[in-house]
């Protein structure tokens, strides 16, 4: 390309939820596109930060981090902008699902999922966003948000996992609004079904009326997510901003 706009070279780029599934697929494209990556997960991600530093000739490294908690994100956000020189990317992708019928579901569950995938990733995406303005840099933001934010998805119960990425895709928005000025960028994807270990140890029937409902007669990969993430990551879309990206192979258009 003349104009290579879709480059990451010379940028660093948090990855949230990066050990496993989307977040590690997904941080390895954005490597190949030559961004340097910081893995924040719960477990040890070291062995796939390593995995990604020697296929695709980046710096990586993983930090254990719990979003949930407002004082472990800033000190990973703290130590990986100590360690890398800067940041300038987010990849707010960490993420959890508890099938439970709502008349079933405890007050516990209800809560374990909104603090993972609404209280993460807002605190994630703040703290983030304060190191920015701190330090004078613009930067862009992709949260992970959900077909589900849009559809309520059967025949599986899951009311507290779609309330979540229905907020996380409006909070993407407020946030691009308030941070346009100040030169960040905030946009979601809104994956459908994608084939990982999580969503292949599920009930196979549910998979089996899963692949039936999608125009495409297949689940997607976590590959298929990588071009878009890249792109609102980029400056290919330097005009894009609080934009939620559908990606469900048709899933939510019939």
């Amino acid at each position: 390309m003349k104009h290579d706009i879709f480059s990451l070279k010379g940028k660093v780029c948090i990855v949230t939820g990066g050990n496993q599934g989307i977040g590690e697929v997904v941080a390895s494209y954005i490597a190949d596109a030559g961004a340097d990556i910081a893995i924040f997960d719960m477990a040890d991600a070291t062995a796939v930060a390593e995995k990604i530093a020697k296929e695709y000739g980046v710096r990586a490294k993983a930090y254990i981090c719990d979003v949930t908690k407002p004082d472990s994100v800033s000190d990973c956000i703290n130590q990986a902008a100590e360690d890398m020189g800067t940041l300038d990317l987010l990849f707010n992708n960490a993420g959890i699902c508890v099938h439970k019928p709502a008349l079933e579901c405890e007050p516990g569950d209800w809560l374990k999922v909104i603090d993972v995938n609404l209280n993460g990733a807002f605190y994630v995406a703040q703290k983030f966003g304060k190191y920015l303005v701190e330090n004078n840099k613009t930067g862009n933001i992709v949260n992970t948000a959900s077909m589900s934010a849009t559809i309520v998805n059967i025949p599986q119960g899951q009311a507290s996992y779609n309330a979540s990425k229905a907020a996380v895709a409006h909070m993407t928005k407020s946030l691009a609004v308030e941070w346009v000025k100040k030169g960040i960028r905030v946009n979601s994807i809104s994956p459908g079904y994608i084939k990982t270990a999580i969503t292949g140890n599920s009930n196979p029937e549910w998979q089996k009326l899963w692949i039936e409902s999608i125009p495409y007669k297949r689940m997607g990969t976590p590959e298929e997510l990588a071009g878009a993430v890249i792109y609102l990551l980029s400056d290919a879309a330097t005009y894009t901003s609080g934009c939620d990206m559908i990606i469900d192979g048709c899933f939510t258009v019939v």
